[in-house]
C-alpha cells in the first residue's frame, strides 16, 4: 500500500465526521461543542443573570444580615426619639422591721422637778399635792411595717444631648441603608461573574469533550493499524498521549464548572449541587464606550459607598455635639404622686404630691467629657479619610475596569481572528490530509490548534462580559 492510499483511507475512516462537523458549526470542532452556545430554546444570559440576581438578593444570607442591620439601627433611632417624651414609671416599696435604734424624748426629766417643786408648795399651803411624775416617752425610729406606693413622672425641658444623640443615629440609620444598597451592587457583580465563569468553563468542558472524542477514534484506528502492521507504535503512542493530555484538561474544566456552579449557588443561599440554567450567549451585553472621566463622575454620583461614609462623617460630628452637649446643665420637670402609711390605704393623711423642677449640672468629671469630645473629634476626622480613601480606591477600581474591559475588547478581535485562521487551516490540513500531503502529526497539530484557538475565543468572549459587569459595578450602574 503506498503513503498516499494509506493516508486517503485513514482521513476517510478518522476525520470525516469532524471535518464535516467543523464546516457545519463554525463555533468549535463539533456540532455538540457549539451546543451550549448556538440553542434557540436557551434565554439570554441578561434574562438568566437578572432572574439569579433578585433570586439573591431575596434569600442571600449576607444581605439578610445587612436588611437586619438596617432594622437595628432603626430601633435605635426609635429609642433616641424616645428621649424627648415624658417617662412615666410606678413604684411601690413595702418594708417590714424589727429591733433599731430607740429615740426617747426627755420630757419627764424636764417637768418632773417642776411638778415636785409645785407638789410642795400646795403641801405647804395645807392643800394635797395634785401633779405626778411622767415618764419620757420612748419610740423606735422605724416603723415595723411601712409602705410607700408612688408614680414618678419625668419630662425633659432642655437636655442638648438629647436632640444630637438623635441626629447621630439618624446618619447612622442612613448609613447602613447605602451599606445594604452597596452589598447589593457587589451580590450582583458576583453572582454575574460568576454565573459567567460557569458558562465559559461549561463550554470550555463540551469543546474539550468533542476534541476527546476525535482523538479516542484516532487512537483506536491507530491501534487497528498498528496491528495489521500498517503504522509503527510511536505513532500509536503520540495518539494516546494526546488522549490522555485531553482528558487531564477535561478532568480540570469539569473541576473549574463544578467549583464556579457551586460558588453560585452559594451567592443564591441554594443547595451547593443545585443546577444552574444554561444561557444563550450570541446577545451579548451593551458594551460601555464612556470616557474615564465621565465614568468617574458616574461612580461619584452613584456609588453608594460615598453615601455611607458621608453619613458615618455626620454621625461622628453629631456625636462631637453630643459630647460637647454633656457639659451643659440639663433641666427636667418631676411629678411625684402616691401613698403612703402602715396600710395600703388611700385618702387624707395617705396621699402626697409633689412637682420639682431638676436641675443637673456636672461641674467637675475629672476630665472624662473633655475626652470624650477628643473622642468624638478623632472619629470624625477618621470618617472623612475614610471618605478620601474610597474615593480614591473607586475611582481607581473605575479606571483598572475601564482598562481591562478595552483590553478584552481588543483581545476578543484578536481571538476571532485566531479562531478563524485556525478552522480555515484546519479545512485546509484536512484536505491535504485525505490526499496524503501532510503526516498524521502535522494535521493532530492542526487540530490541536484549532482546539486551543476555540478555547481562548470562549474565554476571551466571557472574559469580555466578566469586565463588562466589573465596570457596571464599579461605576454603580446596575444600581436601582
Amino acid at each position: 500500500m503506498t503513503k498516499r492510499t494509506y493516508t486517503a483511507r485513514f482521513g476517510v475512516a478518522a476525520f470525516a465526521l469532524a471535518l464535516a462537523g467543523v464546516t457545519a458549526a463554525q463555533g468549535g470542532p463539533t456540532r455538540e461543542a457549539g451546543a451550549l452556545t448556538e440553542s434557540t430554546s436557551a434565554r439570554a444570559v441578561p434574562l438568566v443573570i437578572e432572574e439569579y440576581v433578585r433570586e439573591g438578593i431575596a434569600s442571600n444570607l449576607a444581605l439578610q444580615s445587612a436588611t437586619l442591620e438596617v432594622a437595628r439601627s432603626q430601633a435605635a433611632l426609635d429609642a433616641a426619639r424616645g428621649k424627648f417624651f415624658p417617662e412615666a414609671t410606678i413604684g411601690t416599696r413595702y418594708t417590714r422591721a424589727e429591733g433599731g435604734r430607740e429615740i426617747t424624748l426627755p420630757i419627764g426629766s424636764a417637768l418632773n422637778p417642776v411638778y415636785l417643786t409645785l407638789n410642795e408648795l400646795l403641801i405647804a399651803d395645807g392643800k394635797s399635792p395634785r401633779f405626778g411624775t411622767i415618764e419620757d416617752p420612748r419610740f423606735m425610729l422605724q416603723r415595723e411595717q411601712e409602705q410607700e406606693t408612688r408614680l414618678s413622672i419625668r419630662q425633659p425641658l432642655y437636655v442638648p444631648a438629647i436632640p444630637a444623640a438623635v441626629r447621630a443615629r439618624r446618619s447612622l440609620l442612613e448609613a447602613s441603608e447605602f451599606a445594604r444598597l452597596a452589598l447589593i451592587g457587589r451580590l450582583r457583580r458576583d453572582i454575574t461573574v460568576g454565573y459567567l465563569d460557569w458558562l465559559r468553563a461549561s463550554r470550555g468542558a463540551s469543546l474539550i469533550e468533542a476534541s476527546r472524542g476525535l482523538l479516542a477514534e484516532n487512537l483506536r484506528i491507530n491501534e487497528s493499524l498498528f496491528r495489521n502492521g500498517k503504522i509503527t507504535q510511536d505513532q500509536v503512542l503520540r495518539a494516546q498521549a494526546e488522549l490522555l493530555a485531553v482528558e487531564q484538561q477535561l478532568t480540570e474544566a469539569r473541576n473549574l464548572r463544578d467549583q464556579a456552579a457551586s460558588y453560585v449557588n452559594f451567592l443564591l443561599n441554594r443547595s451547593l449541587s443545585s443546577t444552574l440554567e444554561p444561557a444563550d450567549t450570541a446577545g451579548e451585553i451593551s458594551r460601555t464606550v464612556a470616557d474615564l472621566s465621565a465614568l468617574r463622575e458616574a461612580a461619584v454620583a452613584r456609588r453608594p459607598e460615598f453615601a455611607q461614609l458621608d453619613r458615618v462623617a455626620r454621625a461622628a460630628s453629631a456625636q462631637v455635639d453630643a459630647a460637647r452637649a454633656a457639659r451643659k446643665p440639663s433641666i427636667a420637670l418631676a411629678i411625684d404622686g402616691g401613698s403612703q402609711g402602715e396600710e395600703y390605704e388611700f385618702g387624707r393623711g395617705r396621699n402626697f404630691a409633689t412637682v420639682s423642677v431638676l436641675l443637673n449640672w456636672t461641674l467637675f468629671d475629672g476630665g472624662s467629657r473633655r475626652a470624650e469630645v477628643r473622642q468624638a473629634r478623632v472619629a470624625q476626622r477618621q470618617a472623612e479619610l475614610q471618605r478620601e480613601q474610597a474615593s480614591q480606591q473607586i475611582q481607581l477600581e473605575v479606571q483598572q475596569a475601564l482598562d481591562r474591559l478595552q483590553a478584552s475588547v481588543a483581545s476578543l478581535r484578536t481571538a476571532e481572528a485566531r479562531a478563524d485562521a485556525a478552522r480555515a487551516a484546519f479545512r485546509i490540513a484536512g484536505r491535504k490530509r485525505d490526499e496524503g500531503v501532510i503526516s498524521q502529526v502535522e494535521f493532530l497539530d492542526s487540530r490541536t490548534t484549532l482546539t486551543a484557538a476555540e478555547l481562548n475565543l470562549n474565554a476571551v468572549r466571557f472574559e469580555l462580559l466578566a469586565r463588562q459587569a466589573e465596570l457596571d459595578y464599579a461605576t454603580g450602574a446596575t444600581l436601582p
